[in-house]
């Protein structure tokens, strides 16, 4: 009769130990499914990636489940900034770094989009406290740099002190000679045929992305990302730019925009391209068209 209990109680006794197991493990929560990720992509993952995104800082437009160009820059960048390959792909190893380095509600970002909210979620605030960001500010003038006091020196020996960086007077806004450079250089090799008006356009857009979440934030990132601009794929972004080009830079970095803040343009005789056709319009400046 003990045989026939022990063989009746030990089996129970492994059962009750195993099942706790099981639920745990079947009850694990796991960040995005098991596909890459990638542009064209839409659906629930593409949610939780532009969500995972906009909480860490790299995506602030609609949360829509559409992996568009927004979606994929911000997605670059974020692989920039933590080591990873960058190449806009979400696969395991990009998915792995977001889920470990954010947080994602699903219930709260849903309840957001359902109410038809353009800012649905972002990290560092509670929930209850959340609210879309605010329109970005022109960047400030940098102020001139004034030179602190000298006590009078006791003779008029030259001062033994390094020499002075270049002032805000010939690198506006912290720009180094070098940005200036390439932004000139850009400005005239994608827009020397067009008035000064358009000139000073596309400098504004080389900001405008330098100050975006979706895009690099140095001015050469900007300029030699694959596939921004024309000049750089056809080389004359080397062109000597000339004068006009450069007064146009500098008066882009000291706050002027034509262009209401945009972010893209294209010339509409040449544009082959369907999805900037399908871009937000903001003007006309010559002979391009320049898109938020």
């Amino acid at each position: 009769m003990k045989k026939k209990i022990v063989r009746f109680t030990v089996p129970i006794l492994i059962s009750l130990c195993i099942m706790p197991f099981t639920n745990l493990e079947d009850n694990r929560a796991f960040a995005f499914s098991n596909q890459v990720i990638q542009q064209g992509a839409v659906g629930d993952d593409v949610i939780e990636l532009q969500s995972r995104l906009q909480y860490l800082g790299f995506y602030n437009k609609k949360i829509d489940g559409v992996f568009g160009w927004s979606t994929y820059w911000a997605l670059r960048n974020f692989q920039y900034e933590f080591g990873l390959p960058i190449d806009g792909l979400a696969g395991p190893e990009t998915k792995a770094k977001l889920a470990k380095a954010s947080k994602y509600n699903q219930q709260f970002v849903k309840e957001q989009i359902n109410k038809g909210n353009k800012f649905t979620h972002y990290g560092g605030v509670e929930q209850k406290k959340q609210s879309a960001p605010q329109p970005k500010a022109p960047a400030p003038k940098a102020p001139a740099k004034t030179a602190a006091p000298k006590p009078a020196a006791p003779a008029p020996a030259a001062p033994k002190a390094a020499p002075k960086k270049p002032t805000a007077a010939n690198t506006p806004g912290g720009f180094s000679s070098n940005d200036i450079q390439l932004m000139a250089n850009a400005v005239y090799g994608e827009a020397r045929g067009e008035p000064y008006t358009g000139q000073v356009a596309v400098a504004a857009v080389i900001l405008n992305r330098v100050n975006s979440a979706s895009f690099p934030n140095t001015v050469s990132g900007v300029i030699f990302e694959p596939g921004a601009f024309t000049a750089v794929a056809d080389g004359q972004i080397w062109l000597t730019p000339n004068e006009q080009a450069k007064k146009a830079v500098l008066d882009a970095i000291n706050g002027i925009d034509p262009t209401g803040e945009a972010l893209y343009y294209f010339n509409p005789v040449t544009a082959t391209s369907k999805w900037i056709w399908s871009r937000p319009q903001i003007k006309r400046i010559g002979k391009h068209i320049f898109c938020e």
